[in-house]
């Protein structure tokens, strides 16, 4: 059962993230993709296999992790507009890795860490650069989603069988490590150039608010009420995503009738 959550759930959710972006372009595949697409199974499997304590306590870690993921997104979008995708994403992994190692040194409660979360959301959001042009039409190749598919699986495979190892604090800071956001990214600007790329990541800043209201659900509840806890993580997503979707929907001026 876990290892086909492994193997099959993130991955179709990074595909049917990548489609939504064909169809609406990068910005919503950044802003799906943010969900919790990956850390959520990867929280799943370790309720699974390590109890809901476990659970809990990295849930709780994953609200810092979010900190990392803001963090990547800002570095990626910045240095994909000069260098190459192995750069880009290179120098985005060691910085999310550098946070992600001085936060799991420090533990806070559950609401401290949905705080900074928070803010740190927020703060990447003003200064993350804006797109230049528009991103480049480009026919994709047959193997395009495959090969998401593929690359998302080995990065959920490898950090989840470290997870005994690693320790709930380190595994639910990890959780939220840029797998899918790094499939998506990179692909976006081989694909689209660094206009998609930065789009991208946009898309991802907009995407935390939901994935740090499952988290902090998942955290406080994975004891009380077992799995069930699972459930309404995913159902506080959607409430938190559909706020954030329609306050950041242009709005149609209103326009005023003359009287008589």
């Amino acid at each position: 059962m876990t290892l086909l959550l492994k193997l099959v759930l993130a991955p179709l959710l990074v595909v049917g993230s990548s489609l939504a972006g064909r169809r609406w372009g990068p910005g919503v595949t950044g802003l799906l993709v943010a969900l919790p697409v990956v850390a959520g199974p990867i929280l799943v499997v370790t309720y699974l296999e390590h109890g809901a304590a476990f659970a809990a306590r990295a849930a709780s870690a994953s609200l810092l992790g979010l900190v990392s993921l803001a963090v990547f997104s800002v570095v990626f979008a910045f240095v994909a507009r000069a260098r190459s995708w192995p750069v880009t994403l290179l120098t985005g992994w060691a910085a999310c890795l550098a946070v992600d190692l001085g936060l799991s040194f420090t533990p806070v409660p559950a609401w401290v860490a949905l705080v900074l979360a928070a803010l740190v959301a927020w703060g990447a959001a003003k200064v993350v650069p804006a797109a230049r042009g528009e991103a480049r039409p480009v026919a994709l190749p047959w193997w395009d989603l495959p090969a998401r598919a593929v690359a998302t699986a080995v990065l959920v495979v490898s950090l989840t069988a470290a997870a005994g190892r690693l320790g709930p604090d380190l595994t639910g800071v990890l959780a939220p490590f840029p797998v899918g956001t790094s499939v998506v990214a990179v692909f976006a600007l081989v694909q689209g150039g660094p206009a998609a790329a930065v789009a991208t990541t946009r898309g991802v800043l907009r995407g935390l608010g939901g994935f740090a209201a499952f988290c902090y659900l998942v955290a406080v509840l994975a004891e009380p009420i077992e799995g069930w806890a699972f459930l309404v993580a995913a159902a506080g997503v959607l409430v938190v995503q559909a706020g954030v979707s329609g306050a950041s929907s242009p709005r149609r001026p209103r326009v005023r009738r003359r009287s008589g």
